[in-house]
């Protein structure tokens, strides 16, 4: 990471951002942000990073909520995000379930690929946290670098994540934390 230029960083939503459900999260109501994580990537905005959220949604495929369901929750999750000072550069989904075998689904890295497409850059070492082997694979296949938090439903992904070589957090807050301190290096 170069000081004073703008950096990409890829966050997974459930289980990073807001608080992850078996049940999906099917409604504003039920997105609810996990403590110090709309802090953190007001943080990372400010400190010259553009984040980027890149997240499977399958409850859409299995119709279990809309397509406008998604985007009222995403609008709540932008909104959250600018109240506590922070930016959204872009918001990806896939709405595929995964028997549908699509190229967006993470692990796959189609969603990440246009990331790459859409801010005309490559992904290699990019920061892309999440909170399941998924995301870490997903990053391994584009060159970028997996990070995985252990705020979601299965935080025992990130001892799998470590064993491949992902570095491991807590929650955002604490891998925000430290890509700030390399940032200012």
């Amino acid at each position: 990471m170069t000081r004073g230029e703008r950096t990409l960083v890829i966050l997974d939503r459930d289980g990073v951002v807001n608080e992850d459900s078996a049940e999906y999260v099917k409604s504003p109501a039920e997105w609810r942000p996990l403590p110090g994580s709309l802090e953190a990537i007001a943080d990372l905005a400010r400190g010259g990073f553009d984040v980027v959220v890149v997240t499977n949604q399958s409850g859409v495929g299995r119709g279990l909520f809309s397509s406008s369901d998604l985007e009222a929750i995403h609008a709540r999750m932008r909104e959250a995000v600018s109240a506590a000072g922070g930016r959204l550069s872009g918001i990806y989904h896939c709405p595929h379930r995964p028997d549908e075998g699509c190229a967006c689904r993470k692990p796959a890295p189609g969603l990440l690929e246009q990331v790459a497409a859409d801010f005309g850059t490559p992904l290699l070492g990019v920061p892309v946290i999440g909170d399941k082997i998924s995301d870490v694979l997903a990053a391994e296949a584009v060159g970028a670098r997996p990070m995985c938090v252990r705020t979601g439903l299965h935080p025992a992904d990130c001892d799998e994540a470590r064993a491949r070589g992902a570095e491991v957090f807590a929650s955002l807050r604490e891998a925000a934390d430290a890509l700030l301190a390399e940032r200012a290096q």
